[in-house]
């Protein structure tokens, strides 16, 4: 069995471990990539950020085209099944596959195919089923194995009609009911891409309200359109049972109350990718979901091996996970440029989408910071209008005396993308991020980004 020398073997080819592999190589490193699947790309292009976002886009055309009275004068409304909207995910996912297997020849990082095992803290053996076929050697080890579904252990995913996220990218048919269980950030995505299918879902949230972590208004603004959209949301419910027959899927919960539907979704939670990996072998010990602890500069407790990505925990986003992937590849070959990834804008995908960064509003009351808010709605803005979008507001949160920026956070169209002008003025030094840039500076109109103008007038009246 051959041996190969290298100065860094990442294992995993998402985000995290791309973001490392690019890096170190540029910086003169020789870098191997294990990758477990065929395909480069990691769950982010085949499982999760990717195909789940393609999909969002293809509903939201189709909703687009079916409640704008300009096509109903060409046609009446169309019913698309899910099997065809998958096809346009798949599309993009081959154009992802290609050119990000482009950047690592072109950047000269090898590829080995198969899974990742340690056999000792510097050397890795690359098997197929339990088949050994390459043993590398590194000084220094990135794990980047990313996250999958967490399934507990009373539910029978083999079931035709039970799903996770992974195996509801497989799914061959449009169920006219669902049952999703688990309101994170997955399970809000996927209540909009069915209920903008026409399918009647019920959305069961263990929890007091949907995603928590976002600002409350902003909270209350998802779960007032997903449920404009059809969809029932239980909060507080704690799930008891799934039991799945031909004809439909029921789940109990603890409460008592049942549910019924054709299909049914679990999406609470996701566990690191470091089962079977041999890392009791070499003194690293996972948690109960198989996350990695790591410091400041993502080192675990052996300092020449790191962990990026969705294996530590939070964020688990993939933004986030190319970014770590650069800073461990940083302190491995230019420790000057280490940067550490903290503020980190939210991207969320429901329809409308959501986006934020900095504090909420229940944050700085907490910690007694006195702020003031400015608002603008899409609605009253010229470039909604044209659109058609009017759903959704930025609303911009400062502190009453400095004016400096606080927090951002925004629904509706665009909104992933609008959050990124505020990011860059908070980012600012001295008196460059306060709110006075905001109508110091003249936006392009129409556009949705004028809405921080009409935001920051409006929250300077206020004072």
């Amino acid at each position: 069995m051959p041996d190969y020398e290298y100065d860094v073997v990442i294992i995993g080819s998402g985000p995290a471990g791309e973001g490392a592999a690019m890096n170190a190589s540029k910086k003169g490193k020789k870098v191997a990539v294990v990758e477990e699947k065929k395909m480069l790309g990691g769950n982010c292009t085949h499982m999760g950020t990717i195909p789940s976002k393609a999909l969002r886009h293809a509903v939201k055309q189709i909703i687009q085209f079916n409640t704008n009275p300009m096509f109903r004068e060409i046609g009446e409304p169309r019913w698309f099944s899910y099997p065809q909207v998958l096809k346009t995910a798949e599309q993009v996912m081959a154009k992802q596959v290609k050119m990000r297997t482009e950047f690592y020849g072109r950047n000269r990082v090898s590829v080995y195919n198969g899974k990742a095992k340690f056999l000792d803290s510097h050397t890795i053996e690359v098997y197929h089923d339990s088949m050994m076929h390459t043993r590398l050697r590194a000084e220094e080890i990135v794990i980047a194995s990313g996250s999958s579904p967490w399934r507990p252990d009373n539910i029978d995913f083999t079931h035709s009609r039970i799903y996770d996220s992974d195996t509801i990218l497989k799914a061959e048919h449009t169920p006219r009911t669902m049952v999703i269980y688990g309101a994170g950030v997955i399970g809000c995505e996927y209540a909009s891409i069915f209920s903008g299918l026409g399918v009647k879902v019920d959305l069961i949230h263990p929890g007091d309200r949907l995603l928590n972590f976002l600002d409350d208004e902003i909270s209350d603004a998802l779960g007032y359109h997903l449920r404009d959209k059809g969809v029932l949301i239980r909060h507080s419910e704690q799930f008891s049972s799934v039991e799945a027959s031909d004809r439909f899927v029921t789940m109990t919960m603890m409460s008592g109350k049942k549910v019924k539907a054709d299909a049914f979704l679990w999406a609470a939670g996701r566990a690191g990718n470091t089962k079977d990996m041999g890392l009791e072998d070499i003194g690293l010990e996972p948690n109960s979901r198989g996350q990695l602890t790591v410091d400041h500069e993502y080192r675990t407790s052996l300092p020449h091996i790191y962990a990026i990505g969705d294996v530590i925990g939070w964020p688990a986003l993939a933004s986030a996970a190319y970014d770590q992937g650069r800073a461990a590849a940083a302190i491995i070959a230019a420790p000057e440029e280490f940067h550490h990834v903290d503020e980190v804008p939210t991207g969320i995908y429901t329809i409308p989408e959501i986006s934020s960064v900095g504090k909420t509003e229940r944050q700085l009351t907490e910690e007694k910071i006195p702020y003031e808010v400015g608002q603008a709605f899409f609605k009253n803005t010229a470039r909604g209008q044209i659109t058609g979008e009017g759903v959704g507001m930025l609303k911009i949160l400062f502190h009453r005396e400095t004016l400096a920026l606080l927090g951002i956070h925004c629904f509706g169209d665009q909104a992933a993308e609008i959050v990124h002008i505020g990011q860059a003025i908070m980012q600012q030094k001295g008196e460059g991020n306060t709110l006075r840039y905001f109508v110091n500076t003249t936006f392009n109109y129409p556009t949705m980004a004028e809405a921080y103008r009409v935001a920051a007038l409006n929250g300077l009246n206020r004072l």
